[in-house]
């Protein structure tokens, strides 16, 4: 019997991180702080996204059939309990839906007509249209679907991300306006509770390392490959990210977070009359965020195919197509995501509605990477036995430590989730806000409610 040929190498699995994880529009989130959107860079990845990479490549590399999140916390808490974070890093995809499209649909609007970027009916109906099309992609097989991930994260975000950066150090040569403040007071960051809450969009910003697990056993070494996919990826987003935010920053101040990327390259190109790029700019990073969307779209439905073995979920979701791709589950989370982008129609600018979307994405996202962190620990001490080709430094209580550092700042960025940002607080009357909070509580438990139903139903 012969084996298919294996795919993915190092920098193709790093790519699929950088695809991941990596988005132009995580960018304008820290514009506006200047150079102290460094401090919030560097907390955010030395007590969250170097742990998540730490634990994912420890967990991957340990148990690479597990197929990530289900896999790890089903070994270390029991089906049950496996099922439910499987479930929150699903419901965490298809609530990031809205958002990733949201900066998609907005570069769309700079080939068209960029003030369609605060069209409520446009922004709704192409983000709608670009996650069904995604999907159907997906009905194409993991190789078509690593491939689109893979060429559309170097041509739309490593491209373009380098380049915003490249922009703004010609700006500042040339001695054009520097907007970026430079002092002691502007490397620390207004600490308010209110301007805290960008924090969590930061830890969101920089989640996503596990979705490479799920690419692990299309490797031809995933014990080798996988840990070195992570440094190679984390050396790449942390420094488009931390470089992009500042470049930004140089040219342009205060910027829509929706479009603010493509604010940044209209001022950069239309002030060395090249206003003719912008469009070319704007269809690359259009192809990056289509390849990150592409990789979310696929990763968690595999996952929630892979807990559907535990007998929890109704059979039909189980069905795959001839490519053996988990065709009801992408149908499934297409609808809801179409639902949850209902948002644009409930709040009073894009902007508003792009925040609230972020926000609960940010705490389904940390219920589950609660859950990861804590899976690693009770693996480390309740199967010291295993091999583990990659092993967190530091023994059991380097472990503890790492871990332990993302359990909290995840449980910090959960509840900062409820409170908007102080840019909003002119926007959002009492009505808006009421709704705004409704919107979130209602939206957690009436995602969260199907996966202890099932639970408690043991449909088969």
């Amino acid at each position: 019997m012969t084996t298919s040929k294996k795919f993915l190498g190092v920098l193709s699995l790093a790519l699929i991180n950088v695809a991941a994880i990596v988005s132009l529009r995580n960018l304008s989130f820290m514009v506006e702080y200047g150079f102290a959107a460094i401090l919030f860079y560097l907390v955010a990845a030395l007590l969250f996204f170097i742990p998540t990479a730490l634990v994912c490549a420890e967990l991957a590399t340990a148990w690479p059939e597990a197929i990530g999140i289900y896999g790890w916390v089903a070994r270390a808490f029991g089906p049950r309990i496996g099922f439910f974070a499987q479930w929150m890093n699903w419901m965490f995809s298809i609530a990031s839906f809205p958002t990733v499209l949201t900066f998609l649909a907005s570069t769309i609007a700079y080939l068209i007509d960029p003030s369609l970027a605060q069209n409520k009916h446009f922004m709704f109906y192409t983000i709608v249209g670009i996650f069904w099309i995604l999907t159907f992609i997906n009905f194409l097989g993991m190789k078509t679907s690593a491939a689109v991930s893979t060429i559309g994260a170097f041509l739309g975000t490593v491209i373009p991300g380098l380049l915003i950066i490249v922009l703004a150090i010609i700006w500042l040569l040339v001695g054009k306006p520097f907007e970026l403040e430079i002092s002691k007071a502007a490397i620390m960051p207004d600490l308010s509770l209110s301007n805290v809450v960008f924090f969590g969009a930061v830890v969101l910003g920089l989640a996503g390392m596990e979705m490479s697990a799920f690419y692990a056993n299309e490797t031809e070494d995933p014990k080798k490959v996988y840990p070195k996919a992570i440094l190679l990826s984390t050396v790449l987003i942390l420094g488009i990210s931390i470089l992009g935010s500042l470049a930004m920053a140089v040219v342009v101040p205060k910027i829509s977070i929706v479009s603010g990327v493509m604010q940044v390259f209209n001022v950069f190109f239309n002030d060395f009359n090249m206003g003719w790029a912008v469009k070319i700019i704007a269809f690359m990073a259009m192809v990056g965020s289509f390849a990150g969307n592409n990789t979310w779209i696929i990763g968690p439905a595999k996952g929630m195919h892979h807990a559907l073995e535990t007998g929890t979920m109704p059979h039909w979701l189980s069905k795959k197509n001839s490519r053996n791709q988990p065709v009801a589950i992408l149908i499934a989370q297409a609808t809801l995501g179409t639902l949850l982008a209902l948002a644009f129609f409930i709040m009073p600018s894009v902007d508003v509605a792009f925040w609230l979307v972020t926000a609960i994405t940010t705490q389904f996202a940390m219920a589950m990477y609660i859950l990861v962190f804590a899976s690693a620990i009770k693996l480390r001490f309740n199967h010291a036995q295993s091999v583990r080709p990659y092993k967190i430094p530091g023994g059991n209580l380097g472990l503890v430590f790492i871990a332990g550092s993302g359990i909290l700042v995840c449980a910090l960025c959960f509840f900062l989730g409820f409170i908007p940002p102080e840019q909003f607080k002119h926007t959002l009357s009492m009505q808006h806000l009421f709704v705004f909070e409704g919107y979130l509580v209602g939206g957690l438990v009436l995602f969260s409610l199907p996966a202890l139903l099932c639970h408690r139903q043991r449909i088969n």
